[in-house]
């Protein structure tokens, strides 16, 4: 079996059946679809199914109760039979190339890990493309395990944290700092539809501080140099820029707590901004960000980025 999908299902009736069929459709032939019911109370379960029924050998179906997305993409890992792994959400779908395209990339190029652009799809019918990587730092494909596929054999022990948020970017960062060689396609083969639910548009302002029982997993697991660089640019884009705006930008009694929190975990990893490394390789724009939420000025950061918003 040369690739294993899987796919965990939660309130995704409305849009299962496009997220399965763009997995049938795929050119590459050779591959298993793995569907996880997280206990979904909706009719996903009877979708999955049908899809069993028709597709036996194909499609394989596991219902669980509801326990979050990393427990339901455990379990389908142990399912896995593939020689690579690839996860889709449920209410997202792929190009039809997008696997053959991968696997033959992996293949020529021996690479553990290959990633894709995303494609944004709006509900207005407007649709942009996420850029995924920045030549010469592999750690900026971190985040969404969804736009890429792992080699089977370096996965070993690594699993998802269960219970918590941004665990598609624990378990894909993980592979990265493992990944002897990462791919990637600048094609957008992977499509999200964006305006549902999902962490990085969300109210609840205290889950946003798992990420930082997210990176001190991480930091635990650094053995060398170049994962503690690795390390210190997670850091800084993914708590000091996106966390901290995510936080600000919301409203509610926890917010200033939070922020601070976020805040004072970089500073205790980073105590000099200039002396870093990651820090003076950014962009210029991203260095002001930076630095006026390190500073602890993000309500001027906020002001900014609306302003640069508008701008467009």
């Amino acid at each position: 079996m040369k690739l294993s999908v899987i796919v965990p299902v939660y309130k995704a009736e409305a849009y299962l059946n496009t997220c399965v069929d763009s997995l049938l459709a795929q050119t590459l032939t050779d591959l298993e679809i793995i569907l996880v019911n997280d206990g979904s109370p909706d009719r996903s379960g009877e979708i999955m199914a049908d899809y069993a029924a028709a597709w036996p050998g194909k499609i394989k179906t596991l219902t669980l109760d509801n326990g979050g997305q990393g427990r339901a993409r455990n379990r389908g890992l142990a399912l896995a039979e593939g020689e690579y792994l690839g996860f889709v959400d449920s209410d997202d779908w792929v190009e039809p190339n997008m696997y053959e395209r991968m696997c033959r990339a992996a293949d020529e190029q021996s690479a553990d890990v290959v990633d894709c652009c995303i494609r944004a799809d709006y509900a207005d019918g407007h649709w942009e493309v996420l850029p995924t990587w920045r030549d010469g730092q592999p750690m900026a494909a971190a985040g969404s395990c969804c736009n890429k596929i792992f080699r089977r054999s370096i996965v070993g022990e690594i699993r998802y944290p269960e219970g918590l948020w941004y665990e598609d970017f624990e378990f894909s960062t993980r592979l990265l700092m493992r990944s002897k060689k990462t791919v990637h396609l600048p094609d957008a083969l992977y499509r999200y539809r964006v305006g549902q639910p999902s962490t990085m548009h969300n109210q609840n302002t205290r889950k946003n501080l798992d990420i930082l029982e997210i990176m001190e997993n991480l930091r635990e697991s650094l053995d060398g140099p170049q994962n503690r660089e690795d390390f210190e640019f997670l850091l800084l884009n993914h708590v000091l820029l996106d966390a901290i705006n995510r936080v600000a930008a919301q409203s509610g009694e926890d917010v200033k707590e939070c922020v601070w929190l976020l805040r004072q975990y970089v500073k205790e990893q980073i105590p000099s901004l200039s002396a870093c490394r990651s820090f003076r390789a950014e962009t210029r724009n991203r260095r002001i960000i930076m630095r006026l939420n390190y500073m602890g000025l993000e309500k001027l950061s906020q002001t900014i980025l609306k302003l640069k918003h508008r701008g467009k």
